[in-house]
């Protein structure tokens, strides 16, 4: 993970190639700043990596995906159509309740 002004992009070890699994935008990416607060973020394929950003967060710190008990929607997977699991960047208190 490497912040970037006011998007983290995220770098993964395993991924044979990234996509979107159903050809729509990524969805379930969720973005906070310092305060902890996590909004729901746009996230981007760039290459070999994802961009996630929020015009709500100024100073993102971390980013969590599919962060839920029953997430909907989670479209990120690999060119294998392996889905990606869940996942966060932090290691804050609370599980998923800060998210949206």
């Amino acid at each position: 993970m490497t912040v970037e002004g006011n998007a983290i992009r995220l770098k993964f070890n395993h991924h044979e190639g990234l996509k979107s699994s159903d050809g729509k935008p990524l969805k379930q990416f969720a973005i906070a700043g310092s305060d902890q607060q996590f909004v729901w973020a746009d996230a981007k394929i760039d290459g070999d990596m994802i961009v996630v950003s929020s015009p709500s967060v100024v100073e993102p710190v971390a980013v969590r995906y599919a962060w839920a008990n029953n997430p909907d929607g989670c479209n990120l997977s690999n060119a294998s159509d392996l889905p990606a699991v869940p996942f966060r960047t932090d290691d804050w208190p609370g599980g998923s309740d800060k998210i949206p």
